[in-house]
């Protein structure tokens, strides 16, 4: 195995890796996070030359992308456990106004009149009388 030359711009010998590299760093130095994202960052992955300890220009690059990837990835499974927290909650709270509504539905049947057959009809008698007097 050969050893990793001590020239910091010998560390990487992939062009593209290099390119993209200084990219995406120079988007995350002027804090454009988004356009970042749009430009590859969570997809770029870093020849191992570049990913070795080493000093230079293109290595401390290659750690700016990286340290953005690990931070977006935590702030999106964080995202994510809160999104999936929500949802249980909501649904343990349906679940928990379900129980509840049950035994009350249970508990009063079908609604009774107010009053009797025999009272209501004896009221809308009266009622009648009263709007028909002056």
């Amino acid at each position: 195995m050969a050893a990793l030359p001590d020239d910091p711009a010998a560390h990487c010998s992939d062009d593209a890796c290099v390119a993209q590299a200084r990219r995406l760093a120079a988007l995350l130095r002027d804090d454009d996070v988004d356009t970042a994202i749009e430009a590859g960052l969570m997809e770029f992955v870093p020849c191992p030359r570049c990913a070795g300890a080493g000093a230079g220009a293109i290595v401390d690059d290659c750690a700016l992308v990286s340290a953005a990837q690990q931070r977006l990835r935590t702030a999106w499974d964080a995202r994510e456990r809160y999104r999936a927290r929500t949802a249980r909650l909501q649904r343990r709270a349906a679940e928990r106004a379900e129980r509840r509504a049950a035994p009350l539905a249970a508990a009063h049947g079908p609604r009774k009149p107010a009053l009797p057959p025999a009272a209501a009809a004896a009221l809308a008698r009266a009622k009648a009388r009263a709007a028909g007097k002056p």
